[in-house]
C-alpha cells in the first residue's frame, strides 16, 4: 500500500456514521399502526430533533389528505401505510394537489416491492422504508433529507467532563485530542470551555489574542471565516479554539450558548474534542447531551463515584439511541489515599472502566509546566498509550500509520498556511 492509499483509508474510517442534528424544519407524521408510532415517537424524542417542530397522527395517508386539503404542509410529511399500491398512489397524488412546494415526503410501508418503490421516487416521494424499522433508521433518513449529495460526513463530536474539579479531565481531554490528531492522523479541533479558567492554552504552550469568547460573545459575527482566524495550530492535525482565562466577565450564558460554533466545527473537522468544565448549567448540560461521544473522567474515590453515576444517569435517560459514555478513572494509586478498586467503581455504575491512568506526579508536572503532552514528555510510555486507547475507542479505529504526506482538513490548512 502506498502512502496514498493508506491516507484515503485511514480517512474513510476516521468517523463512523455520525447522524447530523436537523436542522429547524416541521414536520408531521400519520401513522398507521402502533409500532410505526412509537418508532416514530422515540425518533421525535432523540436529541437530534431539538431543533425540530414535529408532530404524530393516526390514520395514515387518507388522514394526511384531509389535514391538508386547507392547511399549509410542513417541511417533512411521513406517510404509513398498510392498503395495497394502487390506493397509496392515489392518496399520494391527491396530496400533491395541495402540498407546498419543497416538501419531502417519506413513506413507510409494509411491502417489499421494488416496483412500488420506483413508482414513488417518480412522483417526488424522497424515502421508502419498509416497517419494522428502529429509530435510528428513521433519524438517519430524515437527517439524509437535509445533507447536500457528495458532502463529506458530518464531523464527531466528543465531550469530556469530570466527575467533580481535581480529576484531571482537561489533561485528559487535551492528551486524548492530541492522539486523535497525531496517532489517528484525523484533523482535530479541541475547544475548551471554561473561558473563565481555561488550561487548554496552557498545556499546549499557545498563548493565542483570540479564541472561544470571541465566538461566543459575538456570534452574529460568527462563520467559517471568522472561525479560521480564532483558532490557533498546536501541531499538524491539531488546532485550539483557547479560553482567555480572564474575569474580566462572568459566564451567565444562555443554553444554546455554543449551538452556532459547535455547528459550525462539525460542519468543518472531522473531530472536536470539548474540554467541559465541572459546572453545571444549561450550556453544560446542552453540550454533553448534543455531543455523539461522552467521556466522565473520575478519580477512584466516592465523591467521583457518586457524580459519575449521576452523569451516566443523566446521558442514558437524554439519549437512548446513542452509545453510552465512557468511563476513565484518572490518578490511580496516589500515594497513601485508600481508593475504590476500577472492578468495584465499574459494578456500581454498571459500565465498564475504559481504561485506569496511573497518578505520576513527576510526568504530568512536567508535562504541565513545559506546556506538552504526555507523549512528547515520555513517548511510549504506558499513559502515552492509555490515552491512544482511549482515542481509538472513541473514534472507532485503530492507530494510524504515518505516512510522508500529512491529512490537511481545509480548516487547518488555512491555519498552516498562515503560520
Amino acid at each position: 500500500m502506498n502512502a496514498g492509499e493508506d491516507q484515503g483509508s485511514v480517512s474513510a474510517s476516521a468517523v463512523e456514521d455520525v447522524v447530523a442534528p436537523l436542522p429547524r424544519v416541521t414536520l408531521q407524521a400519520f401513522c398507521e399502526t402502533p409500532g410505526v408510532a412509537a418508532t416514530m415517537q422515540a425518533a421525535i424524542a432523540d436529541r437530534r430533533m431539538d431543533k425540530a417542530h414535529a408532530r404524530i397522527h393516526m390514520g395514515g395517508p387518507a388522514a394526511a389528505v384531509e389535514a391538508f386539503r386547507a392547511a399549509p404542509t410542513p417541511n417533512i410529511i411521513v406517510l404509513e401505510t398498510v392498503a395495497d399500491a394502487g390506493s397509496l398512489i392515489g392518496h399520494l397524488d391527491t396530496l400533491s394537489e395541495s402540498c407546498d412546494a419543497g416538501t419531502k415526503v417519506i413513506v413507510i410501508g409494509h411491502v417489499n416491492d421494488v416496483q412500488l418503490y420506483r413508482d414513488l421516487i417518480r412522483r417526488g416521494v424522497s424515502e421508502y422504508l419498509i416497517a419494522p424499522l428502529g429509530t435510528l433508521d428513521v433519524l438517519k433518513t430524515l437527517s439524509e433529507l437535509y445533507v447536500a449529495p457528495g458532502a463529506r460526513n458530518l464531523g464527531r463530536m466528543i465531550a469530556v467532563m469530570g466527575a467533580k474539579g481535581g480529576v484531571g479531565s482537561s489533561t485528559v481531554s487535551h492528551n486524548v485530542a492530541w492522539a486523535i490528531a497525531r496517532n489517528l492522523d484525523a484533523s482535530t479541533v479541541i475547544v475548551d470551555l471554561d473561558i473563565a479558567y481555561g488550561t487548554a492554552g496552557l498545556d499546549f504552550n499557545q498563548d493565542p489574542p483570540q479564541g472561544i469568547a470571541e465566538a461566543v460573545f459575538a456570534p452574529e459575527r460568527l462563520d467559517a471565516n471568522m472561525l479560521d482566524r480564532l483558532l490557533s495550530r498546536c501541531s499538524d492535525n491539531l488546532a485550539l479554539l483557547a479560553a482567555p482565562a480572564m474575569l474580566d466577565r462572568t459566564l451567565d450564558l444562555p443554553e444554546d450558548a455554543f449551538e452556532q460554533l459547535f455547528d459550525l466545527l462539525r460542519a468543518t473537522v472531522p473531530c472536536v474534542v470539548l474540554d467541559v468544565p465541572h459546572v453545571w448549567s444549561g450550556w453544560t448540560r446542552r453540550a454533553l447531551i448534543s455531543a455523539d461521544e461522552i467521556v466522565v473522567v473520575a478519580g477512584p474515590e466516592l465523591a467521583s463515584l457518586r457524580n459519575a453515576k449521576n452523569l451516566i444517569d443523566l446521558a442514558r435517560a437524554n439519549r437512548p439511541n446513542d452509545a453510552g459514555p465512557k468511563l476513565v478513572l484518572n490518578q490511580v494509586g496516589m500515594p497513601k489515599r485508600p481508593e475504590i478498586d476500577a472492578a468495584e467503581f465499574s459494578k456500581a455504575l454498571g459500565i465498564d472502566v475504559l481504561t485506569s491512568i496511573p497518578f505520576d506526579a513527576q510526568l504530568f508536572g512536567t508535562a504541565a509546566n513545559n506546556g506538552q503532552m504526555i507523549a512528547e514528555v515520555q513517548a511510549g510510555g504506558k499513559i502515552a498509550e492509555a490515552f491512544v486507547q482511549i482515542a481509538s475507542s472513541l473514534t472507532g479505529r485503530g492507530e494510524a500509520k504515518r505516512s510522508k504526506r500529512s491529512l490537511f482538513e481545509p480548516l487547518v490548512a488555512k491555519l498552516r498556511r498562515k503560520a
